[in-house]
């Protein structure tokens, strides 16, 4: 009996603390015009950090107990993300689009100036890397730095064990090379004025590019952001700003497979942690809308009027919740996966990108 009871004792503590960690999510919402971020802490407004340079297309990165916020105006940010507090801002460039870490660094790609930057966790800088190039799309696989660069239609790969020493370049990679997503050793960059993608096998270094094509055949041009689609497995949901679809694209042969038919012109794609579900919102005329589709077959699930412009929506992680930013009504509403009603609106001025710590790279 006592045996038992302790068997017992044992799996309701793991059962507890599943659930607490379960119910534990802290949500970060950038204020687009405020220079700053709201914390949402259980679907409950908690703090505001403040001071965080230009956040439009603002992105946020985790590592550990931080977060490091990249403003457009080359402001590097490091939050205590236990207590939510500031505690190192570093001017870093003039014009910064994206970080990512590499072994115990991170690694930020400029606009301007003409360079990438490497520093510690602490915002030190250790080595600055002269492109001559606008530069985009930077990821990390092992100890290798992969990165574009726009003005020269190239790839560049540095390795990290070798002080950044650069050890390979795809010349002419392809024409306006703008965002890239990885996935394991195969990065893949956007060729905007191609509509096309590039891959690049960072375990051999072979490099070929595959164009896009709708289900019709037709070449899709201007594919948008990387940070734009979904991932389900080894398929790619691409929104076509302009053609109001989906592409649905093998990652393994790079070919469409479906295309999908939407009200309006589509933004961005956000696909729930069990890959059940995606969610698309839309500019222009259907601003205020956003779709859901289940991943199994593609059908929609609905399509629901969930805030004046609707500029991102993300998943909830801990809960069955999708948060939905609303820039006209300064609030961030949170619907229910189950009925797909709002269940609560959280009062945010000006809300736009919404991150959480899924390790999933979001600019908005």
């Amino acid at each position: 009996m006592t045996r038992l009871f302790i068997a017992f004792l044992g799996v309701l503590i793991v059962s507890c603390s599943t659930l607490q960690k379960k119910s534990e999510e802290k949500v970060y919402v950038v204020e687009r015009e405020r220079e700053a971020l709201t914390v949402i802490g259980n679907e409950t407004s908690s703090k505001k950090i403040s001071d965080l340079g230009n956040l439009n297309h603002a992105t946020i990165k985790f590592k550990g107990n931080f977060a490091y916020v990249l403003a457009r105006d080359g402001f590097l940010s490091k939050i205590d993300t236990k207590n939510d507090v500031l505690i190192k801002k570093a001017k870093i460039g003039q014009s910064g689009i994206g970080i990512t870490f590499i072994n115990n660094h991170l690694a930020m790609v400029n606009y301007d100036p003409l360079s990438v930057v490497i520093l510690d966790e602490d915002l030190n800088v250790i080595k600055t890397i002269e492109t001559d190039s606008r530069n985009v799309g930077v990821k990390s696989w092992k100890n290798l730095l992969v990165f574009s660069l726009m003005d020269k239609n190239e790839i560049w790969v540095l390795d990290a064990n070798k002080n950044y020493e650069l050890v390979k370049i795809i010349s002419e990679a392809g024409e306006l090379p703008f965002d890239a997503l990885i996935k394991d050793n195969i990065y893949i960059v956007g060729l905007f004025s191609e509509g096309a993608v590039g891959i690049l096998d960072l375990k051999t270094f072979d490099y070929h590019k595959v164009s896009v094509r709708d289900s019709a055949g037709g070449v899709v041009f201007k594919v948008p952001h990387f940070g734009y689609w979904g991932v389900v497995g080894d398929e790619a949901v691409v929104p076509l700003n302009g053609n109001k679809s989906l592409l649905v694209i093998d990652l393994k042969k790079m070919q469409g497979k479906r295309e999908i038919p939407l009200p309006g012109n589509p933004v961005f794609a956000s696909v729930s942690p069990d890959k059940k579900f995606l969610s698309i919102n839309y500019s222009g005329d259907e601003e205020d809308l956003i779709s859901v589709f289940r991943t199994s077959d593609w059908s929609k699930v609905a399509d629901i009027a969930a805030g004046r412009r609707v500029m991102h929506l993300r998943y909830s992680l801990a809960h069955d919740a999708l948060y939905v930013s609303s820039y006209f009504e300064n609030k961030v509403h949170i619907l229910s996966t189950k009925t797909w009603e709002k269940i609560r609106s959280i009062p945010v001025s000006t809300p736009s990108g919404i991150f959480l710590e899924d390790g999933v790279d979001h600019a908005k």
